[in-house]
């Protein structure tokens, strides 16, 4: 049901991210610190939501659906608002498409495996790249501002965030080819058979 537990905290990080949206807009060490905050509560919710809805038995379609839903929109929104108010620069920027494309691709795979009744569950290595994204997003959202604020005004934390997302990029591509292939699997039916496009 959409009110168990598991998919509230599912539901709360999609509600999560027009607050997260308009304190990163803000401009101030106070609203990057917000936004950070925001950002961590969100991501840690990725974490909870399977765990409660597996150990308590509450899987559902609906959990299964919103579920990596949430965590594009989470993602997608916080890399936005860092391009959009130049907090990635140039060569923040790389990764971050890197990450997104890589989204697409997955989303793309899964809505047409799904119509194969073909499941494409998360790796290891998966679950990995994204607690880096999330770390690095964090860090970035902060900034050096935010730092300042809890007194780490010595801790680079831009260029500790910038690092985090190429490392986040490169498990990305790795996770991406991995799911492509296993992809690719499923694939079936006589060469040259058109494809629908949508």
């Amino acid at each position: 049901m959409p009110t168990d537990l598991p998919n509230l905290l599912t539901l709360s990080r999609i509600a999560a991210i027009p607050v997260l949206v308009v304190v990163a807009s803000l401009g101030t060490p106070s609203g990057d610190l917000a936004a950070c905050i925001v950002f961590a509560l969100a991501a840690i919710t990725d974490y909870f939501d399977g765990r409660l809805a597996r150990s308590w038995k509450q899987t559902s379609e609906i959990g299964r659906m919103l579920d990596p839903i949430a965590d594009k929109l989470l993602v997608g929104a916080a890399l936005l608002m860092l391009a959009g108010t130049q907090r990635l620069g140039a060569y923040g920027l790389y990764p971050a498409v890197v990450i997104m494309l890589r989204e697409i691709l997955v989303s793309g795979l899964r809505e047409y495996l799904a119509t194969l009744r073909v499941g494409l569950p998360a790796t290891r290595l998966a679950k990995w790249k994204t607690g880096v994204q999330m770390a690095a997003l964090g860090a970035l959202l902060a900034g050096g501002g935010g730092a300042a604020l809890l007194g780490l005004r010595w801790l680079p934390v831009q260029f500790i965030g910038l690092a985090l997302l190429w490392v986040a990029a490169l498990l990305t591509l790795v996770t991406g080819w991995d799911y492509l292939v296993a992809s690719l699997r499923h694939v079936s039916g006589p060469v040259g058979r058109p494809v629908p496009r949508g």
